[in-house]
């Protein structure tokens, strides 16, 4: 993998705004707002900024780690860590966690395009939600329209990974992830300005105890895992990628606070417009193609509030593709034992996943199991399994060691960290897992 140290990431700011990037997506602007109004707003919120800090942290240093120790993607990070095979298995749970979410993920932004290019073109003009319903069922419904609009994000994401990491992802990202930020930060002064909008974000912000139930602890334990992207080796390939000397403690939080900044900038946009307009923030999944193109028609400047949030909608799930697709292209590379350079490499991902995308766009059933399977099945066992390799496996018993050789304060938050791995982070997996599959 020394190939890959060469051309890994030039500087401390451009991997952590690709990590960002990776972890930033549709699971911050499509899926946490949904959620999170399904779920009391600020029930959920506090809850999950709970699980963020006491799991997600944690499994975010735990693939930094993986990737860092060993220099190698997911195929051989397990193996050179634990310098047997009894744990390959866990990196081919990555790659196929990675390939699956591909599937459906593609199609689902290109949805996003398939918006944008409906909002440049102005044709929600006059649409009520109900005319935005019927319009958003006919979109998905029209199979080659949705073929075409997935194959370009692929296309786009391919383009992005035929450079090597530094002249591609991580160039793409310092410019991406700003742009990102600054367009969210006037979407959501924009909105802020309409009458009625405080309502929404008392919603959001307005702190609600009274509504946090056991559904909304497991609702909210589900999402940080899949916010943060977690548990489908993304971030152990951005960590072999890392430069030698950057810390990984500071990296994690970094990033963890730019999606959550993401995830927050998010419900300020969606709910104080819902609520300024009377609609239900409990939509569910169709509160962003449904409701939000309702809501812009009825705003002043709506053409160009709904280019802008299609436009940033776009960018994110951009940013989190690259990502995606950069897990299966360096599983591939370092599988052939670099025979497959980076050029065959990406060609041989993106037939692939064109495959699994004419599937889950002809088949609908697919695109439900794909989504179903890997948030429910393979990415908390993907976690859990990292949890246990790293907080069992790779340290010594008391935990020194683990980040780096520490004594006093830096010392005892290891052997915190090693125990949150071996035993608080396992346990919450599980109860997620047994959740997921309607046990509890």
């Amino acid at each position: 993998m020394a190939e890959q140290k060469k051309t890994g990431f030039s500087s401390k700011i451009g991997l952590i705004m690709a990590a960002a990037g990776g972890a930033i997506g549709l699971g911050n602007i499509w899926k946490f707002p949904y959620i999170a109004g399904e779920n009391g707003g600020s029930a959920f919120l506090i809850v999950y900024l709970v699980c963020v800090a006491l799991f997600g942290l944690p499994l975010l240093m735990t693939e930094f780690l993986i990737g860092k120790r060993s220099g190698k993607s997911a195929y051989g990070a397990f193996r050179t860590l634990s310098g047997n095979n009894r744990w390959q298995w866990l990196g081919w749970l990555c790659m196929l966690t990675a390939l699956v979410i591909m599937g459906f993920y593609f199609v689902v932004t290109g949805w996003c395009f398939s918006y944008l290019v409906e909002a440049v073109n102005d044709v929600f003009g006059g649409f009520d939600a109900t005319a935005m319903t019927a319009h958003f069922q006919k979109i998905i419904s029209n199979k080659p329209r949705m073929l075409l609009f997935s194959i370009l994000p692929v296309a786009l994401t391919g383009a992005v990974l035929w450079f090597d990491v530094n002249k591609g992802i991580e160039r793409l990202s310092k410019i991406l992830m700003p742009l990102l930020l600054l367009m969210m930060v006037l979407m959501a002064g924009r909105v802020l300005m309409l009458d009625g909008s405080n309502i929404g974000m008392q919603f959001f912000f307005q702190a609600d105890f009274t509504k946090i139930t056991p559904h909304v602890i497991m609702e909210a334990m589900g999402q940080c895992f899949f916010s943060l992207s977690i548990g489908m080796g993304a971030l152990i390939t951005y960590g072999a990628y890392m430069p030698k000397n950057q810390n990984v403690v500071a990296t994690s939080i970094q990033v963890i606070v730019l999606d959550t900044l993401v995830a927050l900038l998010a419900g300020a946009i969606i709910f104080p417009a819902v609520f300024a307009f009377g609609f239900n923030p409990a939509e569910g999944p169709e509160l962003v193609f449904v409701v939000l193109p309702a809501v812009f028609e009825q705003m002043s400047f709506s053409w160009f509030s709904s280019v802008l949030f299609f436009a940033l909608l776009c960018i994110a799930a951009i940013t989190s593709t690259i990502s995606l697709m950069e897990v299966a292209v360096a599983f591939v590379c370092e599988a052939s034992n670099n025979k497959l350079n980076r050029h065959k490499s990406v060609l041989i991902v993106s037939a692939v996943v064109l495959v699994m995308i004419a599937v889950c766009v002809l088949v609908p059933q697919v695109f439900t199991i794909f989504d179903e399977v890997s948030a429910c099945i393979m990415m908390p066992i993907g976690a859990l399994g990292m949890a246990i390799f790293v907080g069992w496996n790779l340290p010594n018993p008391n935990g020194k060691g683990v980040l780096s050789p520490a004594k006093g304060a830096k010392r005892v938050m290891g052997k915190i960290y090693i125990n949150a791995l071996r035993w608080l982070v396992p346990a919450a997996i599980i109860l997620i897992f047994l959740n997921s599959l309607g046990i509890l």
